[in-house]
């Protein structure tokens, strides 16, 4: 199993997305900053990490929002089971980079976000994000397709 994060940084009713040109199976997508948990590195201690290194800026006062879970049967396009922690922030410190190793970064409009090509699960989790408390979820893609998704708040 592999863990990661994904960061949803907001700033005047913004979110800062990343559309995904690395070559693999989130090209195409937009996505939140993120990455895996690295050895011996806590969950809030992978999304600083990780914000810095694909934009440059450091969130602040980030809130854990949701733990998703990721299953794979065998047909996954993400190649393993998954168990991803989801933060969210609205302050940050630092200057956004020009240059992303994982795609291009924009600031986009909350209320656009549902708008944007992400995948079918990112399509239900993100707008929970912005809501308040604590929920999780299992998503279980079969290929490129989603096939079963169970959310709890």
């Amino acid at each position: 199993m592999k863990l990661g994060v994904l960061v949803y940084l907001e700033h005047e009713n913004k979110v800062l997305m990343i559309h995904r040109q690395k070559d693999d199976e989130h090209k195409g997508y937009w996505l939140a900053p993120g990455g895996k948990i690295e050895k011996n590195e806590a969950p809030h201690e992978t999304a600083v990490r990780e914000y810095q290194e694909e934009t440059g800026l450091t969130p602040e006062g980030l809130q854990i929002k949701a733990v998703l879970s990721f299953p794979d049967l065998g047909d996954s396009p993400f190649g393993d089971e998954w168990q991803v922690f989801l933060f969210h922030a609205d302050r940050f410190k630092g200057e956004l980079t020009d240059h992303c190793p994982e795609g291009q970064l924009q600031w986009v409009a909350r209320d656009k976000l549902q708008e944007l090509p992400m995948w079918e699960g990112d399509l239900l989790f993100t707008p929970r994000v912005f809501r308040p408390g604590f929920f999780s979820g299992k998503m279980l893609y079969r290929g490129n397709r989603l096939e079963q998704s169970i959310f709890w708040e």
